[in-house]
């Protein structure tokens, strides 16, 4: 059975070192190549000491080393030219990248469809985060109140975080209703963070944290706290290579990994 021929796009950031890695110590795949818009280089190393081609330009890395799959960890920005550009060619595509709007999930969802090829985003691929979430849809219906605590690196680009706007979204989505707001000056609005249906969504960026997320429900007399800690970036890497694996039997946009779990 041939190996599925991985490229990996956002290459030189920490994501996009860790994917390769992974990638490497898979015996159903191989790198076909790596992208980034800040390579210099035509190549890159890899931890075997072997190389593989890099560039900047995805267009001429598709077309000359074809991939089955590529996997994404970029920007924002660039995930609608990127997909365009992988599906069209009937590529899959696996992206990690988070702030994205509705409307660049449907632009996602309509390529791919259109040239019968299967892509998945999703906010977070450690599995543990997805049963923390599916836990918490659980609780949901039985408390009134609802916060969240998410904790990144520094350098991450976006807040609230993706995985805690999806938390967000999906237990509101689940109690039926909004959570209830304790009334408050309006001098103290400020310090309440982000809000949505009711839940403050606090975010917190600093280095020496990977990513950690606690979702706090309370009711009179009682709260329940659940938490998900990433130690380090190896966690997601089983659900970026079960996405691998999965995403080229599939036709359209798949949104979250726990989709693919059954969660």
């Amino acid at each position: 059975m041939s190996k599925i021929r991985v490229l990996v796009h956002g290459a030189l950031g920490k994501m996009g070192q860790t994917v390769i890695a992974a990638v490497g110590q898979e015996l159903d795949m191989e790198l076909s190549g790596a992208v980034d818009t800040n390579a210099i280089a035509d190549s890159l190393s890899l931890p075997n000491g072997c190389h593989i081609p890099l560039s900047a330009n995805i267009d001429a890395m598709l077309d000359t080393h074809k991939p089955d799959v590529v996997v994404d960890f970029s920007t924002a920005k660039a995930v609608r030219s990127l997909a365009q550009a992988v599906l069209s060619r009937r590529v899959s595509l696996v992206s990690g990248t988070t702030g994205l709007s509705e409307d660049d999930l449907h632009f996602v969802n309509a390529i791919a469809k259109e040239n019968v090829t299967g892509a998945i985003i999703a906010s977070n691929f450690a599995v543990g985060a997805l049963v923390m979430m599916h836990i918490a849809k659980i609780a949901a219906k039985y408390f009134d109140y609802a916060e969240i605590i998410e904790q990144h690196h520094q350098f991450k680009l976006d807040a609230p975080s993706g995985t805690a706007l999806s938390t967000a979204k999906s237990i509101a989505q689940t109690r039926g209703k909004s959570f209830i707001t304790p009334e408050q000056k309006e001098s103290f609005q400020e310090s309440r963070g982000q809000k949505y249906e009711g839940i403050s969504i606090h975010s917190v960026r600093m280095p020496g944290i990977v990513a950690r997320q606690e979702i706090l429900f309370g009711d009179m007399g009682q709260t329940l706290s659940i938490k998900h800690d990433a130690i380090n970036r190896d966690c997601y890497m089983p659900g970026v290579m079960l996405s691998i694996r999965e995403i080229i039997k599939q036709n359209g946009l798949t949104v979250g990994l726990e989709k693919l779990l059954g969660l």
